[in-house]
């Protein structure tokens, strides 16, 4: 976890399977994301977040969607590889925020990942659609612990 001086970073492993792979035995680059997003929902439960379903209840926000993504892909990685994911916010704004993960093979740099991701709430109306709301204060102080 984290002291004062250090954000929070959490640690979420995946063991790479033959069915993640290319032909080519490498790693398909869209599988990097679905395990990097797994990554942002084990970061706030770890936290003490309570479930999306609970905190659309209480808060109104119905998860986090991404509006901007950025990747860096330095290694392939392949079947068999354990995989740690390192996530961390990096900066807190008023409805939204950014993480930073790191995927790692041991000590050697995989694939870095930033995305700014919204707190959103359903909109009202007949349009669906999604609304930023305030970050909430227990979060932001759930998540700087």
């Amino acid at each position: 976890m984290s002291d004062a001086s250090t954000p929070r970073t959490t640690v979420f492993t995946i063991q790479v399977e033959f069915g993640d792979c290319d032909p080519a035995r490498i790693v398909w680059f869209p599988n990097f994301f679905r395990w990097i997003d797994a990554s942002a929902r084990h970061f706030f439960i770890s936290a003490g977040v309570p479930p999306w379903h609970e905190t659309a209840a209480t808060w109104g926000i119905i998860g986090t969607p991404i509006v901007n993504t950025q990747a860096k892909f330095v290694q392939t990685s392949s079947y068999g590889d354990r995989l740690d994911i390192h996530t961390g916010v990096t900066h807190w704004g008023n409805k939204s925020f950014t993480f930073l993960h790191r995927v790692m093979r041991d000590t050697e740099l995989i694939m870095e990942c930033t995305e700014v991701r919204l707190f959103a709430g359903a909109k009202e109306g007949k349009v669906p659609g999604i609304v930023g709301l305030p970050i909430p204060d227990e979060v932001r102080r759930l998540c700087q612990a």
